[in-house]
């Protein structure tokens, strides 16, 4: 079956970095676009960036752009979000997603998240 296995989240100061990752099994992973989602405390799924299957093709929410960078190695079956200039909005359980955001919102699989908290 499909797995999404995210890691690398931790606490990080204002400004600093983290890499998480995403590790897939159970599908082909280079066939398929992929999306970074987050939800804050209290609020709902945002949408946050997302890669075409060969990953030639990004995209980002404003309030990221210029601090993500999203990539996948098709090789190693595993997605990325490089996060730099992080600050404490970015405070998030971070998700990775298989392929679109359907029309009732979900995803056709998604992982357990990785939490990035960004505090002082």
């Amino acid at each position: 079956q499909v797995q999404l296995v995210e890691s690398g989240g931790g606490l990080v100061q204002p400004g600093g970095s983290l890499r998480p990752s995403c590790a897939s099994s159970g599908f082909t992973f280079s066939s398929y676009r992929m999306t970074w989602v987050r939800q804050a405390p209290g609020k709902g799924l945002e949408w946050v960036s997302d890669i075409n299957s060969s990953g030639t093709s990004t995209s980002y929410t404003d309030s990221v752009k210029g601090r993500f960078t999203i990539s996948r190695d098709n090789a190693k079956n595993t997605l990325y979000l490089q996060m730099k200039s992080l600050k404490p909005e970015d405070t998030a359980v971070y998700y990775c997603a298989k392929g679109i955001q359907r029309s009732d919102g979900s995803y056709s699989a998604r992982g357990q998240g990785t939490q990035v908290t960004v505090s002082s």
